[in-house]
C-alpha cells in the first residue's frame, strides 16, 4: 500500500489524489488481496474439481464447479434486491465477504476431515458466489460514494488495475502452491482473503463524508430521483445506459468463442502446448493492465467513441489470427486486444456513476453484473459447435469481425434513428396549429462530462431534448 508522501508525490497526478486519508485508501489493500485470493481460486477450483469427480465424468463436474462458483452471483443480483437494495454499499461488500470467507472455508476444512463429497463442493462454491453480484457492484458504488466525481475514472481504473494484476498473479502462484499442497489448502487462502477484506469494509465509517455536488448536478439528481433501487427502471428511463449495457453485453458474447478457441488453436493450430496459451494470456493481462492503468489519465473527452473505438479496435487485434505464420504475431496481437480492452470497464462504469441517482446506484450496477454475467458463457456455448465446425482459427477471426461489426452498428444506429424522429416530427400534422418547430437544446455540459450518445436523445419531462451522456 502506498501511503508516504514522498511514494504519492510520485505517482500520476490523476491517481495521487486517490491515496489520501479516507475510505477508499484504507479498503483499497483489502480489494487487491480478495482480487488476489480470486486469482488463485481460478486455478484452485477446477483442479480440485478434477480430484474428486466421479469417473468418468471429469470434463462435466470440472465444469459444474466452474459454473457453480460464478453464475449463482447472477441469480443472486437478480432475486435478492428486495432484502439487499436499500443497505449501504460498505454493508454489501463486507456481506459477500464474509459469505466467501466462510463458505470457502469450509472447503479445506471438509478436505482435511475426509467429508468433502463432489456435491458438498458443488454446494459451497455456490453458496459463495451468491452474494458476489452484490458484493462486486458495490465497490464502484462506494467509489461514488466516498470519491469526488472528477477522480472517479481513476479510481475505477486502479480497481480493474487490481483485477488485471490479479489474473496474472493468482493463477501462477496457484500453480507454484498446488505443486506442494492439496488444491483445497488454495481455496483456503482464498476464504482468508476475503475475511480479510470484511474486516477492512467493517473499519469503514458508517456514513461516508458526502462528496461534494455542484448546484447544477444536484439539480439533476433530484429531477431524476427514483424510488429506491429500482434498477430497471433507472435503465429504462435512461436509454444511454440501455444501449451501453446491450453494446457491452454483445461486446462479451462475441468474446466468449476465444476462450474456447483458443486452447484448441494452441493446441491444433500450432501443435504446442500450455506454457504457449500461458504465454498467450499473460500477454493479454500485462497489456490490460497498462490500458486501465492509462485510462485513469484521462480527463474527458467523447467517452461513446472511446467506448466503440475500443470494441472496434479488439476486433482488429483478433484478425491477428487470420495469418498462418509464427505465434510471436498473434501473442502480439493479442496482448494489443488486451491494452485496448483495459480501459472498457473504468470508462463504462464512470457513466453508470455519473448517470445514475445515487439512492439507485448499487441496485443498477448489480443488475448490470447479473445481465452481463451470462455473456460470456453463452458465448462460450456457441464457440463449441462452431470450433468444431469451422476451426479454432475461423472462430478467433471470426469473434474479432463480430465485434468490429457491432462497434459499426452501434455508431450508425443514432444517426438512422434520429433521421427517422426527424422525418416524422417534419410531417404534416391533422389539425395542428402552424408554427416554427422549436430547435432541441442543449444542456451545457459539466466539467469532466461527456458528449455523444449510443442511442437517439430522450424526450425530457419539459419538452426539451436532452443530450446523452454514453
Amino acid at each position: 500500500m502506498i501511503s508516504s508522501a514522498p511514494l504519492v508525490r510520485r505517482l500520476p497526478p490523476a491517481y495521487r489524489p486517490l491515496f489520501a486519508p479516507g475510505p477508499f485508501r484504507r479498503l483499497l489493500p483489502a480489494l487487491a488481496v480478495s482480487d488476489l485470493g480470486d486469482g488463485m481460486s481460478a486455478v484452485a477450483v477446477p483442479w480440485l474439481a478434477l480430484q474428486l469427480a466421479p469417473p468418468g465424468q471429469a470434463g462435466l463436474f470440472v465444469g459444474a464447479a466452474v459454473a457453480a462458483y460464478v453464475l449463482p452471483g447472477a441469480l443472486g443480483a437478480l432475486l435478492l434486491g428486495r432484502w439487499l437494495r436499500g443497505l449501504p454499499a460498505r454493508r454489501l461488500i463486507r456481506a459477500d465477504a464474509w459469505t466467501r470467507a466462510v463458505l470457502l472455508g469450509a472447503v479445506p476444512v471438509g478436505w482435511a476431515s475426509g467429508v468433502l463429497a463432489p456435491w458438498l463442493l458443488l454446494a459451497l462454491l455456490a453458496g459463495s458466489s451468491l452474494l458476489h453480484g452484490w458484493g462486486a457492484s458495490a465497490r464502484y458504488a462506494l467509489v461514488a460514494e466516498v470519491i469526488p466525481a472528477g477522480h472517479r475514472l481513476a479510481a475505477n481504473a486502479l480497481l480493474s488495475t487490481s483485477g488485471w494484476v490479479a489474473m496474472i498473479a493468482g493463477p501462477a502462484l496457484a500453480g507454484t502452491l498446488t505443486a506442494v499442497a492439496a488444491p483445497a489448502w488454495v481455496i483456503g487462502l482464498d476464504a482468508l482473503s476475503f475475511a480479510v477484506l470484511a474486516v477492512g469494509a467493517g473499519r469503514l465509517s458508517a456514513a461516508p463524508a458526502p462528496v461534494p455536488v455542484p448546484d447544477s448536478a444536484r439539480d439533476r439528481t433530484e429531477q431524476d430521483a427514483v424510488p429506491r433501487g429500482e434498477g430497471l427502471r433507472v435503465l429504462r428511463a435512461r436509454p444511454q445506459l440501455l444501449a451501453l449495457l446491450a453494446l457491452t453485453w454483445l461486446f462479451n458474447l462475441a468474446w466468449g468463442p476465444v476462450e474456447v478457441a483458443l486452447p484448441l488453436f494452441v493446441g491444433q493450430e500450432l501443435a504446442a502446448g500450455p506454457g504457449l496459451l500461458g504465454a498467450y494470456w499473460a500477454a493479454f493481462g500485462v497489456g490490460a493492465v497498462l490500458g486501465a492503468l492509462a485510462v485513469g489519465m484521462l480527463r474527458g473527452g467523447p467517452v461513446r467513441r472511446v467506448l466503440l473505438g475500443i470494441v472496434a479496435a479488439h476486433g482488429v487485434a483478433l484478425l491477428s489470427f487470420a495469418p498462418p505464420g509464427p505465434a510471436a504475431v498473434s501473442v502480439a496481437g493479442f496482448a494489443v486486444a488486451g491494452v485496448v480492452y483495459g480501459p472498457y470497464g473504468a470508462l463504462s462504469l464512470r457513466l453508470f456513476q455519473d448517470l445514475t441517482p445515487p439512492p439507485a446506484l448499487t441496485s443498477v450496477l448489480a443488475l448490470r453484473s447479473s445481465v452481463l454475467m451470462t455473456a460470456s458463457p453463452a458465448g462460450a456455448t456457441l464457440g463449441g459447435p462452431l470450433t468444431a465446425v469451422l476451426g479454432p482459427r475461423a472462430v478467433l477471426v471470426g469473434a474479432g469481425l463480430v465485434m468490429i461489426a457491432v462497434a459499426g452498428c452501434a455508431a450508425v444506429a443514432p444517426l438512422l434513428s434520429g433521421r427517422l424522429a426527424r422525418g416524422k416530427s417534419a410531417g404534416p400534422t391533422s389539425g395542428a396549429v402552424a408554427g416554427p418547430v422549436p430547435s432541441a437544446d442543449r444542456r451545457e455540459s459539466a466539467p469532466g462530462s461527456t458528449g455523444g450518445g449510443l442511442c437517439p436523445p430522450a424526450r425530457s419531462g419539459t419538452g426539451a431534448t436532452e443530450s446523452t451522456a454514453v
